[in-house]
């Protein structure tokens, strides 16, 4: 079963935030702590591939979901396209609950790529990550089963999450 993640948004409430306004260099948009399992190791005691790809996807829901009603429709038609990740360093059981801090890298008319730095909990929040990762977002229309554009308040929405980047197509 999985854990339920404890969440760290680090962005005041949307209302709060100026549409111009971006996050730092090394900011995070949101930042969940996910306990590891048993299961998600391999037979060597590290965090197993496959596993790292769910424990990321625990850390995205819950920072979707804190998004709240308006952005529903963003939310609930974001499907994965791509997944890059990037081990510099071992995780192990004994590094949880993991640290995934996540931010917007890039967002383009139909897609957005959400970035990932991933530490052991106990580690300090400006050392090199374990691991860094994203995931490439696709919109569709789920009932035409179509790409879909962003909206102008998606875009901006995901613009306020990002790190002083410029959107793209």
């Amino acid at each position: 079963m999985p854990s339920s993640p404890s969440v760290h948004p680090q962005r005041p409430d949307r209302d709060e935030t100026a549409s111009t306004e971006r996050l730092g260099r090394h900011d995070f948009a949101f930042a969940a702590e996910i306990g590891v399992r048993w299961s998600d190791m391999d037979a060597f005691g590290h965090i197993n591939h496959a596993r790292m790809v769910t424990l990321m996807e625990e850390a995205r829901i819950a920072w979707l979901l804190s998004a709240g009603e308006d952005y529903a429709p963003l939310i609930t038609s974001a499907m994965i396209v791509h997944v890059d990740i990037r081990y510099r360093a071992q995780l192990r059981h004994d590094d949880s609950p993991l640290r995934i801090g996540m931010w917007i890298k890039d967002f383009r008319s139909v897609d957005f790529t959400i970035g990932y730095e991933i530490r052991g909990a106990g580690a300090d929040a400006a050392s090199r990550p374990a691991c860094v990762a994203s995931t490439q977002m696709a919109v569709v229309d789920i009932e035409k089963h179509t790409l879909r554009r962003l909206t102008p308040t998606e875009k901006d929405y995901l613009s306020t999450w990002s790190r002083g980047l410029v959107a793209g197509g």
